[in-house]
């Protein structure tokens, strides 16, 4: 079992903000779900190798979880059209201007650091239970590229899959 990272623990902001097919994705219609929130970059290796996981949990929790990509510029539609295609993304990758990582992430003048990549767990009834960022110390390794992330689900789901 994980520690709640520390941005977590709180109302999740909400967005409501397009894909690359110019679709409207509100984090409210999501009600009733767990939330996989991936801020990402799609030149970024352990955001291309946590893609697979989040590709592979989102199809096993079909009804019970859904996955949200969200990433900043420089990406960009051509960058997204590029990655969803050569990485056989399913999940929406959804573009932001700064303003919904900057509440998820809590930014600062004093703060301005992101890290890639960087998950946000948002419960049914739309709190973030949880969340891990990429780090070169490897804490939270098994997320983003082992079994972590499948073990916290299972232990938030109480086995339902």
């Amino acid at each position: 079992m994980f520690a709640a990272g520390e941005l977590s623990n709180r109302r999740a902001p909400g967005f409501s903000i397009v894909d690359v097919n110019q679709q409207q994705h509100d984090l409210a219609d999501y009600r009733g779900k767990y939330v996989l929130l991936d801020f990402m970059q799609t030149g970024c290796p352990h955001c291309i190798k946590f893609a697979e996981i989040l590709e592979k949990l989102s199809i096993q929790y079909r009804g019970k979880v859904e996955a949200i990509s969200i990433v900043l510029p420089p990406d960009n539609i051509q960058t997204v059209r590029t990655y969803i295609k050569t990485h056989n993304v399913t999940i929406p990758v959804l573009f932001d201007s700064g303003q919904v990582t900057a509440s998820y992430l809590r930014l600062t003048p004093a703060t301005p650091r992101i890290y890639f990549p960087h998950l946000f767990i948002v419960n049914p009834a739309g709190r973030i239970v949880n969340d891990w960022g990429y780090t070169s110390d490897g804490k939270a390794d098994d997320i983003f590229s082992g079994d972590g992330l499948a073990k916290e689900l299972e232990r938030l789901l109480g086995g339902k899959k």
